[in-house]
């Protein structure tokens, strides 16, 4: 006798399991705690089998019948209906671990082993933001260009086209990993050849006029914000390193006694990535600014603490402060610039070895056999040169007199004033100071 929902639903669970048959070997077993079971009793070369089709309710008795009929179909073919579905269930456990997120952070835990802390996160941050909630559940086998592409252009609608292009760049890297271990034939990233906008470099806005960089140290020492920013403006353009050098500084790293900075940042090289470590010797009014933020920051992991517990200060905390002072950070002065006023000011107007300048730079070496065999540090000229450096600062900022040329007289800086000043261009110094 066929079953029905009827019967189905009044039958009651019994101390022992119950069989209620709806023919051709399918069946409810009805549990002794009240679970209801579909079940298929089969023979197979001789064996007898039996096939879990789900349960009751979740799996109605019209879906039962269904899966029933496609099991006795795959056995009049010849093929095990159990062994068929523990192949199908390995096949989608084997996609999942084959997915592109899967692959990705396999790929990123041996990617980070010898690049800087900054690098690596800023490559999580991307992977997590960008690219995983897009792609992260395609194989990586059945990823195609197009699916590349819509990651790439939802990048670029934000209007940060550099960024779109790393995005690509991590995608390739990621497919290239997948190849070499076996879960992809080919990477999709070279098919976007030409398909995505051309990153336009510009060069960082700066200043390197002595008068103009007179009135930004002068607006930095008048900035009315935190502590903590303060403190970051006014060693940007002592140090000149890198924006995100600057902000992820540790305190373990600076050794306020020696003078000196010391950490790592990571260089690339083709493909790779290496670390590097570059000392920066501090000089006399460096280590004050960082004596007097010391107290305030040094309990915590780094100098220049942010809002959010654990982390710095964000990458547009420098961007912002300068643009409240008065200034376009697209045009006339950004993070970055502190570095092109550095390598220019010091090469023209000190008149330094631009060796020593490249290596505080941390820049590539033009040497022709390169950095693996030139590992000159000049360090004790570099010591000097950040010491010239920061008086030479001092010296625009006080108004007091400007380095003359190998040619020229020392120069007075006059001092920054209303009278002759038309409103619309007064010194940004002065706008800040009525702010």
């Amino acid at each position: 006798m066929k079953l029905s929902d009827l019967v189905i639903k009044r039958t009651k669970a019994s101390e022992k399991a119950i069989r209620m048959f709806d023919g051709g070997g399918l069946y409810l077993q009805v549990e002794p705690t009240g679970g209801k079971l579909w079940r298929y009793k089969y023979r197979f070369e001789g064996k007898e089998k039996l096939l879990s089709l789900g349960t009751y309710p979740e799996v109605s008795l019209l879906e039962a019948r269904r899966r029933h009929f496609e099991a006795r179909e795959k056995l009049a073919q010849g093929i095990d209906p159990s062994a068929a579905k523990k192949a199908v269930k390995a096949a989608k456990q084997g996609i999942v671990e084959n997915s592109f997120e899967v692959v990705a952070r396999e790929w990123f835990e041996n990617w980070k082993l010898d690049k800087s802390e900054g690098h690596v996160e800023k490559n999580k941050r991307q992977l997590e933001r960008d690219i995983i909630p897009y792609i992260g559940n395609i194989p990586v086998a059945e990823l195609k260009a197009p699916h590349v592409l819509e990651v790439c252009r939802r990048v670029e609608a934000r209007g940060v086209v550099e960024t779109a292009h790393r995005a690509k760049m991590t995608i390739g890297l990621v497919m290239r990993y997948a190849i070499a271990t076996g879960r992809a034939e080919r990477d999709p990233c070279p098919d976007l050849r030409g398909a995505l906008k051309p990153i336009m470099s510009t060069p960082h806005p700066t200043i390197t006029d002595p008068a103009e960089i007179a009135m930004l140290l002068q607006a930095i020492d008048g900035y009315k914000g935190t502590a903590v920013v303060r403190a970051a403006l006014a060693l940007a353009p002592l140090v000149f390193v890198r924006p995100g050098e600057l902000r992820n500084a540790k305190w373990k790293d600076i050794d306020l006694d020696k003078a000196e900075w010391v950490f790592e940042y990571s260089k690339q090289r083709s493909n790779l990535h290496t670390k590097r470590k570059l000392i920066v010797p501090l000089s006399r009014q460096a280590v004050a600014i960082l004596k007097d933020l010391h107290p305030q920051t040094s309990l915590g992991e780094y100098v220049f603490p942010g809002l959010c517990i654990g982390r710095p200060i964000s990458d547009g905390t420098i961007l912002k402060a300068l643009r409240i002072m008065g200034y376009d950070t697209k045009t006339e002065i950004c993070g970055h610039g502190f570095r092109a006023m550095a390598r220019t000011v010091i090469a023209e107007r000190l008149h330094l070895d631009t060796q020593w300048i490249e290596r505080q730079l941390s820049h590539k070496t033009s040497e022709r056999l390169g950095e693996s065999y030139d590992r000159a540090q000049f360090l004790d000229d570099r010591r000097k040169m950040m010491q010239t450096w920061a008086d030479y600062l001092d010296s625009l900022k006080s108004g007091i007199t400007e380095m003359p040329t190998k040619n020229d007289a020392p120069k007075k800086i006059p001092p920054a004033t209303d009278k002759a000043i038309p409103p619309t261009t007064k010194p940004k110094a002065l706008l800040v100071t009525r702010r």
